[in-house]
C-alpha cells in the first residue's frame, strides 16, 4: 500500500457509495480501488497524469474514470453521501467550518473607495 492509498477502513466506508460496477459500455469496471488510489495520488501530489505510478494502472484509464465521474456528478454524489454518513456518526464538527471570501473580487468602491462624482 502506498502512502496516499486508502486504508481498508476508508475503502469499506467509501465502496458502498460508488456507482454500480457495470459501465455504460456494459464492460465491468475493474480495479476501482486501485484507480481511486491513483486519482488520490494525483490530487495529493499535483503531478501530471502521465506521471502516475504504474501500480495504479494505465494513466489514461485512471484519468478516463476520473473525468467520467466528474462529468456525470459521481464525485459530488459521493461527497454528499459521505457528509451524511459522517454527520450521522457525529464525526463532523460543523463549527470548524468558515467561508473565506479572499478570492472573491469586488469593485474598489465596495471597500470604501471614493467614487467619481459627475
Amino acid at each position: 500500500m502506498g502512502r496516499h492509498d486508502l486504508t481498508d477502513t476508508q475503502w469499506n466506508i467509501l465502496e458502498p457509495y460508488l456507482p454500480p460496477l457495470n459501465s455504460r459500455s456494459g464492460r465491468k469496471m475493474h480495479n476501482r480501488r486501485q484507480h481511486i488510489n491513483g486519482i488520490l495520488w494525483i490530487l495529493k501530489t499535483g503531478a501530471p497524469w502521465r506521471d502516475l505510478p504504474e501500480r495504479y494502472g494505465k494513466w489514461g484509464t485512471v484519468y478516463a474514470r476520473y473525468a467520467l465521474w466528474q462529468r456525470d456528478g459521481t464525485w459530488d454524489l459521493i461527497l454528499e453521501k459521505l457528509l451524511i454518513h459522517f454527520h450521522a456518526d457525529g464525526k463532523i464538527d460543523w463549527s470548524l467550518f468558515a467561508v473565506d471570501g479572499t478570492i472573491v473580487t469586488a469593485h474598489k468602491s465596495a471597500a470604501g473607495a471614493l467614487t467619481k462624482k459627475k
